[in-house]
């Protein structure tokens, strides 16, 4: 049974890059003193505004529980920090770490307030370009369907797989590491699986250009949430917030957005989204 009555938040794709979007986040507080956060990735594309971000929230919030988005994986001009790849994601881990946020390389906490004991479980997976449009049978043909289509994601400029040979070897990569670390958790505790990207397809088929899925995921983590026991999935990337259940379970996109996008919304910006109800007794 929960020992404390903190609530699990989440939020994702603050990109504090925008002014408008980084007094949305100066203003996010908790509900109560043993709130965790959960940040599902895209705080930022360079190093300055990440460890302003992460500093703030620390500050506020009993955990941080951080997992990386595209965005911190850029490699920009502008940014003094070069490094590129595994190098940038080693990076961007040491100074989470060093502000006291948990990152994917940590051991998973396990969440005792409202809805748990769940373990969290912060995940770093990329896209190996499967979640293909229709009538793409390859990599090559999904690729010449989107560019004919104009859709061209910038991960393709600045998110560099280095010293992998590609953005897919490296998905590879994590997902074998990450599956052998989640199938280490204890069969009888559930847990919240917290990436950037959908860990299934069925959020991108609302996508405005079906396209960009290509960079939305991977088909080899779409039964993960069941075969980890997921009482809750937590994602971004797509920019339209929303709940969906799958297989009975709860998938929460939560992101912010880019003022463009929120300043549509009657509601405004949305703020930390809470992810787990309480359990009956």
């Amino acid at each position: 049974m929960p020992t404390g009555s903190g609530r699990l938040l989440a939020i994702s794709d603050l990109h504090v890059r925008h002014q408008e979007n980084k007094k949305v986040v100066d203003g996010l507080r908790p509900e109560t003193d043993e709130d965790w956060l959960l940040l599902a990735g895209d705080v930022s594309e360079t190093v300055e505004d990440f460890e302003w971000t992460l500093d703030r929230l620390r500050e506020r919030f009993a955990k941080v529980v951080w997992a990386p988005g595209n965005h911190e994986l850029w490699t920009t001009p502008d940014d003094p920090v070069q490094l590129r790849g595994e190098a940038r994601y080693r990076h961007f881990v040491e100074l989470a770490r060093g502000l006291g946020v948990t990152t994917p390389e940590d051991p998973y906490p396990v969440w005792e307030g409202v809805g748990g004991p769940v373990v969290v479980a912060p995940l770093f997976l990329l896209y190996d370009y499967t979640f293909r449009p229709a009538g793409a049978r390859t990599h090559e043909e999904a690729m010449e369907i989107a560019d004919r289509a104009g859709v061209v994601c910038t991960d393709e400029f600045y998110l560099h797989p280095d010293p992998y040979p590609s953005r897919q070897a490296w998905s590879r990569a994590r997902v074998e590491h990450t599956a052998a670390r989640l199938a280490e958790i204890p069969d009888h505790l559930p847990t919240v699986l917290v990436n950037h990207y959908p860990l299934v397809r069925e959020p991108t088929r609302i996508l405005r250009f079906p396209e960009f899925a290509l960079w939305c995921g991977t088909e080899a983590t779409e039964e993960w949430p069941v075969r980890f026991r997921a009482a809750a999935v937590v994602y971004g990337h797509l920019h339209i917030p929303r709940l969906i259940r799958q297989d009975g379970i709860p998938h929460h996109e939560v992101s912010l957005g880019y003022p463009r996008e929120w300043k549509q919304r009657a509601a405004g910006p949305a703020g930390a989204v809470r992810i787990l109800a309480e359990r009956p007794s």
